[in-house]
């Protein structure tokens, strides 16, 4: 085949794909928001249950990545292969959970067996078929149902359409119930401390130096007991820098290494006596709790600084950053 024929051939699956997405955007019905309402009340604070997705061969796989969006979204879940629940998995279910299965046809032996046990057990069924008459569809305490979706295989066997149109209504599922739950960027942080999401929403809070790492002094102290005070402070969390806070807690200024070369070069030997709120910078660049320490290192690359102190809303010092606790974490 010509690069010409190939890239037809592609295009012409995406668009089969797609196009089953776009219809079933517009045939969803009721019970999909029943499915939602059902996940929230088994799931929600102080509820015992989980959502157990289920599906065999490339609908099982399917379900792996559904009941992995709904964990790391907050609801919890885990997958079930369904030749292995009359084996001893079957322990794994409870009457407060809710059974995801997924099959096209609705008739899949396997999850049929499974689905007659966990009737027994009290737990619900939502189903995700294209067959809403099938044995699937009628076990079910809910239906999603996908209607006629041909494969995108030309032999019309190898399931594609069928499955993009899965995965693509198990993420409707997982993030409607996020919206409804209220999920938080910070709870989706929780959930992924590792990685590049991760680290996307790490605050500044979470990284910043504080307590004697955190070198402050109060205005009237001499240059020489802010030099004295950062020196004291052990080689691997010293910062070059100190911050000046009021009796209230108010940063009211920052000094640097740099500040103490050009006060040198401007004041000589009597540098050092001198109060230094004369040398300090004032109203210095901050970045305030709760910022991400993504924009922290912006600013630190951007201004070519080496440290970066962190306040509350209302002024009051709360830490500092320092550019090699970013660098160690790979902000920069």
């Amino acid at each position: 085949m010509s690069t010409d024929d190939n890239l037809a051939s592609a295009r012409e699956v995406l668009r089969l794909e797609a196009k089953a997405i776009l219809d079933l955007a517009e045939r969803l019905e009721e019970p999909f928001s029943r499915a939602v309402e059902m996940v929230i009340d088994a799931t929600g604070d102080e509820k015992k249950g989980r959502v157990i997705v289920t599906g065999m061969g490339k609908a099982g796989i399917i379900g792996q990545k559904i009941s992995a969006t709904l964990a790391s979204t907050g609801t919890p879940s885990w997958s079930i292969h369904p030749a292995d629940a009359p084996h001893g998995d079957l322990g794994r279910i409870t009457p407060d959970d809710i059974v995801l299965a997924l099959s096209k046809s609705g008739e899949t032996t396997e999850i049929s067996r499974m689905l007659s046990q966990v009737r027994r057990f009290g737990a619900r069924v939502v189903s995700i078929t294209c067959q809403a008459d099938s044995t699937l569809g009628r076990y079910s305490d809910v239906c999603i149902n996908l209607g006629d979706v041909p494969e995108a295989c030309p032999l019309g066997l190898a399931p594609s359409t069928s499955t993009t149109v899965m995965l693509a209504i198990g993420d409707a599922l997982a993030l409607t119930v996020l919206k409804r739950r209220g999920f938080t960027r910070d709870q989706f942080a929780a959930f992924h401390p590792g990685g590049s999401l991760g680290k996307a929403l790490i605050k500044v809070e979470e990284v910043m130096r504080t307590g004697e790492a955190n070198v402050t002094v109060p205005p009237d102290a001499t240059v020489r007991e802010a030099i004295a005070a950062i020196t004291t402070i052990p080689l691997k969390v010293r910062a070059g820098a100190a911050c000046v806070a009021d009796s209230g807690g108010r940063l009211v200024g920052f000094f640097t290494d740099g500040d103490l070369r050009r006060s040198l070069q401007q004041f000589g030997g009597d540098l050092l006596s001198m109060p230094i709120s004369k040398v300090m910078t004032k109203n210095p660049t901050t970045i305030k709790v709760g910022s991400l320490a993504a924009d922290a290192a912006r600013i630190l690359e951007a201004r070519k600084f080496d440290e970066l102190p962190v306040v509350e809303a209302d002024g009051r010092l709360a830490g500092l950053i320092d550019v090699q606790d970013l660098l160690q974490l790979g902000f920069m």
